[in-house]
């Protein structure tokens, strides 16, 4: 009786390194001047505390960060075209250009990116314009009204 050969075992193939996921944080006009800007409305937190909350956040859901803030609109839809292919969501405070710019809008539609909505007041309890989102519809979702945990609460939905 013969013995059977066993097939040589195929060589293990090094476990692949899974890439960590990156996230855009992006602030649009004013919201450089948080903590001086309507505390009533908008707190006496600044954009750097804002920023290193989200970025502590991020690392703890292992997530990277990244931030970026403008007052112009052209920057900001730049931002998002230079995104595609590079971070895997976006969290976009568009502050005024909320209400009015369709070309971030057509920016976030066309980067295909998910994007979260946030705001730090309740956007739908102040003026009625205020309470018109143009770019919620390329947006998986939106929060609004938390302050500074709007920030962190869209990056956990996200």
């Amino acid at each position: 009786m013969q013995k059977k050969k066993t097939p040589p075992k195929a060589p293990r193939k090094p476990a692949k390194k899974i890439a960590k996921k990156t996230v855009l944080l992006i602030n649009g006009p004013n919201l450089d001047m948080l903590g001086r800007r309507d505390p009533s409305q908008y707190g006496t937190f600044t954009l750097k505390e804002v920023e290193a909350a989200f970025t502590a956040k991020a690392k703890t859901l292992g997530v990277e960060a990244r931030c970026f803030q403008s007052n112009h609109e052209g920057a900001l839809i730049e931002v998002i075209h230079g995104a595609i292919g590079a971070v895997d969501g976006i969290v976009v405070n568009a502050g005024a250009y909320t209400h009015t710019s369709y070309a971030l809008l057509d920016a976030l539609a066309l980067a295909k990116i998910p994007a979260m909505e946030v705001h730090i007041s309740d956007i739908h309890r102040r003026e009625p314009f205020r309470a018109i989102s143009v770019i919620q519809p390329a947006c998986v979702g939106q929060v609004c009204g938390l302050g500074l945990d709007s920030y962190l609460v869209g990056l956990e939905r996200l």
